[in-house]
């Protein structure tokens, strides 16, 4: 439990004589179970071939995997897990198994399991004591395989295994005897880029054309651009690579380039924003191209690279109120589920139909929060004594005008982390018991660029905390 959170409590169990008495005697306090509980429904999926939906959903208690036909029918759990809530878990490229990460006790140990969509005993792809691993990669040109990265050899760093998920076999793809702590394929599993940590906080990496040819310096990052520029990986044909690069500029921009023995060529700004860092993306599924990116410094906004999505984002715009997401999408990209987040509401899920130009509605992801009022989150920016800007989130109850509230300040942990729009339970906990809210992003914190966030180095009790006071 963080700082954070040990103040809203101590801060809660006290009756404040201050609370606004704007709010009716009579006015009932909302649970906390229906606050802060498991979600109903979440982390919605569909299948590579169309043909299911898959979700996170208690069973006797415990978050397990659901599946259920598109177009309807009854869901069946597919997992059995019966101490820890599963959270990760994806498709296999085969639509007929799921695939998921589980530690055991809370150990983060995470391993990689598979199990078939009529359920039945798991497989642990990752058997072995202390390993810890997790999915690096996917391909739909070999449906039955993944690449797992595992330090099942050697604690300290992670190796590259081809595992077929429905025998189980599992065979070295990239041996890492380097100590590198980013190794990254191209379409054909071919690693080309290979990254360290270095000395003085940054990376450095080298790169290959094809798996016989020799590894030269590819890329340098300085330990003041280490947070913000990281690559990405390369284009469908393997003939460009992107990243996320703050070099040379304050905000994280989206660039391609074309990689080589002799270093990067041809390099191309394809999106950059001085309102935030590239924030999110949607991405051809076929190409690898990105399609939209976003940013977001109060409030998410989507800028459209590719024409060919434009109808579909305008289409949804005019669908449901909140920010969209969209969390999933078919093999031949006709079809996507989409979600919808709302700072006083649930998430809600709906199947779009591209051909159809039409969705239809799924469900949200706590139905409860349906049948109470919540108050609103509300983006504004705060100044600091000596001249940045903070973006921050006030949350004051519905039920008040606003004046004369005791104010919590809620405190985000990282501090490499930041505060977003949407549901919080705390915020909405807090204003239903006649509280204001104030999430601030302070120095340090990410998405805003690099001079906000490097504003933070060796501030964590100085600036750092002036800039909570400031607010």
């Amino acid at each position: 439990m963080d700082l954070a959170t040990l103040f809203c409590l101590a801060l809660a169990s006290v009756q404040s004589q201050e609370v606004s008495t704007d709010a009716p005697e009579s006015r009932a306090l909302i649970p906390r179970e229906v606050l802060f509980g498991n979600p109903d429904r979440a982390g919605v999926k569909i299948s590579p071939d169309g043909l299911h939906l898959s979700y996170v959903a208690p069973l006797d208690g415990v978050m397990n995997v659901w599946v259920m036909q598109v177009n309807g029918g009854e869901a069946r759990a597919v997992t059995s897990s019966d101490d820890r809530p599963i959270s990760s878990y994806t498709w296999a490229e085969n639509s007929e198994q799921i695939l998921y990460s589980q530690d055991k006790g809370g150990n983060e140990n995470t391993h990689v399991f598979v199990v078939g969509l009529n359920g039945g005993e798991a497989r642990d792809l990752t058997p072995g004591d202390d390993v810890k691993a997790s999915i690096s990669a996917s391909s739909r040109e070999r449906p039955d395989e993944i690449l797992i990265s595992s330090n099942a050899r050697q604690a300290e760093v992670s190796d590259l295994l081809r595992v077929n998920t429905r025998t189980g076999e599992s065979v070295m793809h990239f041996e890492n005897d380097g100590g590198y702590v980013s190794m990254i394929s191209d379409p054909d599993w071919t690693v080309r880029v290979r990254g360290r940590m270095t000395a003085d906080g940054g990376s450095s990496y080298d790169y290959r054309d094809s798996e016989a040819a020799e590894w030269v310096p590819f890329e340098t990052i300085g330990s003041e651009d280490s947070l913000t520029t990281q690559p990405l990986g390369f284009s469908r044909d393997g003939s460009r690579f992107w990243m996320i690069d703050s070099r040379g500029r304050d905000t994280a921009a989206l660039v391609s380039m074309t990689p080589g023995a002799d270093g990067m060529s041809d390099v191309e700004v394809v999106f950059e924003s001085d309102v935030s860092d590239v924030a999110d993306s949607i991405t051809d599924p076929e190409t690898f191209e990105p399609q939209a990116l976003a940013t977001n410094r109060l409030r998410r906004e989507w800028h459209v690279l590719d024409d060919s999505i434009q109808p579909d984002l305008d289409a949804l715009s005019e669908l449901s109120e909140g920010e969209l997401e969209i969390v999933s999408r078919t093999r031949d990209d006709r079809t996507w589920v989409v979600a919808f987040l709302h700072d006083d509401g649930p998430v809600r899920y709906w199947v779009w139909s591209r051909d159809a130009q039409a969705g239809r509605f799924l469900f949200s992801h706590r139905p409860e929060l349906e049948d109470v009022t919540l108050s609103n989150m509300t983006g504004v920016e705060i100044p600091t004594r000596d001249g940045l800007s903070m973006p921050s989130y006030l949350t004051v109850p519905h039920f008040s005008d606003g004046k004369n509230l005791p104010m919590v300040l809620l405190v985000h942990g990282g501090p490499w982390a930041r505060d977003s729009w949407g549901y919080n339970p705390y915020h909405q906990w807090l204003a239903d018991r006649g509280y204001a809210v104030l999430s601030v992003n302070f120095r340090g914190s990410t998405g805003f660029g690099k001079a906000f966030l490097n504003a933070g180095n060796r501030e964590w009790y100085g600036k750092m905390q002036d800039d909570l006071v400031d607010a």
